[in-house]
């Protein structure tokens, strides 16, 4: 593989049922395609990461292609995958491609203009990769894979969009889709949070300044919808923009052009602006907090995030994706832990899914996380422990965040792990745990237990383990409800 020109892109050929013909073969060459055959799904991710394509042979159903799909994003890859049906198979070649295939081609077609026409589909991608880097991105579940085919077309018109969904559900991988699906994916793309802003710095943010417009203005500075220009503007939280703003907003989005404060030259805009929220706009409409007219000038489309928990196809794939990000070593999720995350309520979406799995990083030491490792911000999860049935006792919210890496002591559910720190002989009175809720609150008092038993001080220990002094006077206290003779600890 590594033979191949750098520019001269690697397609792998997967067809059990037939071997790769001349003319297939020649097509392919003569259109600037390598091509290597592959026989199973495992060397289908031996030579993934090195591949631009996947050419994968359809006979009877779409199964092959979920398969293949799957794997790879279960790998982080975004490999596009064209299907090869046969020509009379025309409901075939159509759910094929409503299932996510760059392209279907007819197995009959030999013509190396078809094979062109798909080099120049990933064209795009090739001349930006060296300034953007493919964006890994996870749409498993059957809604996402609809919200996602959604978001490919309305990215293909050029029209303002909005992303509806609560917070931390991923927004703003939407709107990078959106972007770098669209004609404007050699473009800036440029975001701003508007609740994040203080209020009277979001008119300069948004459209800059002239040289004195006012008291430190030193330097004439373009705004971010001229730094958008040819390409896109991420409005986030456009629900808290402060009012007067919001008309000006209106009037650059129906005229296209605007003029920096203190400026009296016209600008001319090409932007396209995607701008999303978590707040009912229907509801500010009729509380007078969100013009009615600016509502429906952003939102030609409408797009709305399911929370993280009515998607349960895209957890498991978005933890792998979490880990791999972490170190690009295998990572396994045991089944166990796999069935804890599934059932878990999921308040804080995606964005605390990622922090679970960072902190799962912290305490695994062998890649393999079990449901010791899981420790979940249950501080939010008071109101969704009926749903979740699976609230834990582990170290409190950002706290655990910080924790230090120190191993997990061996529990009788899990697969044994390696344990620097011995016990005290108090750990032989705890009952053995019968559930995973269990399970989780025992490794968590060991791993106290063992800290104890290795510093000179409490202050030490919760200083090692991440948290505060009173939050481990907590936990010793819990301990000593469940029996545990903490005088040696102590």
């Amino acid at each position: 593989m590594k033979s191949h020109p750098v520019s001269t892109p690697l397609a792998l050929w997967l067809d059990p049922e037939s071997p790769l013909g001349a003319d297939h073969g020649q097509a392919l060459q003569m259109s600037g395609w390598a091509v290597m055959v592959i026989q199973t799904m495992d060397d289908l991710m031996a030579h993934a990461p090195d591949a631009a394509l996947v050419v994968l042979h359809l006979t009877t159903d779409i199964t092959r292609l979920k398969a293949v799909q799957h794997l790879l994003q279960e790998a982080g890859l975004s490999t596009p995958v064209v299907c090869r049906v046969d020509r009379h198979e025309l409901d075939l070649a159509v759910e094929a491609s409503q299932a996510g295939a760059l392209t279907v081609l007819a197995t009959q077609d030999v013509r190396p203009a078809s094979w062109q026409r798909v080099h120049a589909q990933l064209k795009p991608s090739t001349h930006r990769s060296a300034q953007t880097p493919v964006r890994q991105v996870v749409f498993v579940d059957p809604s996402s894979q609809h919200l996602l085919a959604l978001a490919r077309k309305v990215a293909q018109a050029d029209v303002t969009a909005l992303l509806v969904g609560p917070t931390g559900s991923g927004k703003e991988v939407l709107a990078r889709v959106l972007h770098e699906a669209s004609g404007r994916a050699l473009g800036p793309f440029v975001a701003l949070n508007c609740a994040a802003m203080p209020e009277n710095l979001i008119e300069d943010m948004l459209f800059g300044h002239e040289k004195g417009a006012f008291t430190g203005a030193h330097r004439e500075q373009k705004g971010l919808f001229e730094q958008a220009h040819g390409g896109t503007l991420f409005l986030d939280e456009i629900g808290e923009m402060p009012m007067h703003l919001q008309s000006k907003l209106l009037r650059v989005l129906q005229e296209r052009q605007l003029t920096r404060l203190g400026g009296q030259n016209v600008i001319q805009l090409n932007v396209r602006i995607v701008a999303a929220t978590n707040k009912d706009l229907k509801k500010a409409i009729a509380e007078r907090e969100f013009r009615e007219d600016l509502y429906y000038r952003i939102a030609t489309f409408r797009m709305r995030l399911l929370p993280l928990r009515e998607r349960p196809g895209d957890i498991i794939p978005l933890a792998m994706q979490c880990l791999l990000q972490q170190a690009a070593q295998p990572w396994r999720l045991h089944p166990q832990a796999q069935q804890m995350l599934l059932q878990y309520a999921w308040p804080g979406n995606v964005r605390e899914l990622e922090n679970v799995m960072r902190r799962a990083t912290v305490l695994c030491t062998d890649h393999h996380i079990t449901p010791a490792h899981l420790m979940f911000d249950d501080w939010l999860t008071q109101g969704h422990a009926a749903d979740a049935g699976l609230v834990s006792d582990s170290l409190h919210t950002a706290e655990a965040e910080a924790m230090p890496a120190v191993p997990p002591v061996p529990t009788p559910m899990v697969e044994p792990m390696v344990a620097s720190v011995p016990l005290p002989s108090a750990e032989a009175a705890v009952d053995q745990p019968t559930d995973l809720q269990s399970a989780v609150r025992l490794n968590e008092h060991q791993v106290i237990m063992a800290t104890l038993a290795s510093t000179p001080s409490k202050t030490e220990a919760a200083k090692r383990l991440g948290i505060s002094p009173r939050t481990l006077r907590y936990k010793l206290a819990q301990l000593r409800e469940h029996g545990l003779n903490m005088a040696t600890a102590c």
